[in-house]
């Protein structure tokens, strides 16, 4: 049986103490990764978000300013029913054929 790893969670002074091992310590990635015993790829995540967004990089959803929550909230409102949408004009087409 393999060793299945848990999902783990991290709170933000863990991301940004890895971030900054790389960024300010000139610490290569791989290293990190094997002593905080992360996945790399995890750690290049962080390190892109940190760059992205700042300090405001690791602040939990409830964080967001409302209108950032709403504009996303919209987002993903309006592709769901673009996908419904586009599901209703194929199922129309199939029915509206004619039988030969």
């Amino acid at each position: 049986m393999r060793n299945q790893k848990t999902n783990r969670k991290f709170d933000r002074e863990f991301k940004v103490q890895a971030v900054k091992m790389v960024l300010e310590e000139g610490i290569p990635i791989v290293e990190v990764a094997k002593k905080l015993e992360v996945n790399q790829g995890q750690i290049h995540k962080w390190k892109k978000d940190y760059l992205d967004q700042g300090s405001q990089a690791f602040e939990k959803k409830s964080n967001r300013n409302p209108e950032s929550e709403e504009i996303r909230r919209l987002k993903k409102k309006l592709a769901d029913l673009e996908e419904e949408h586009e599901i209703l004009k194929k199922a129309v087409a199939i029915f509206s054929k004619t039988r030969e």
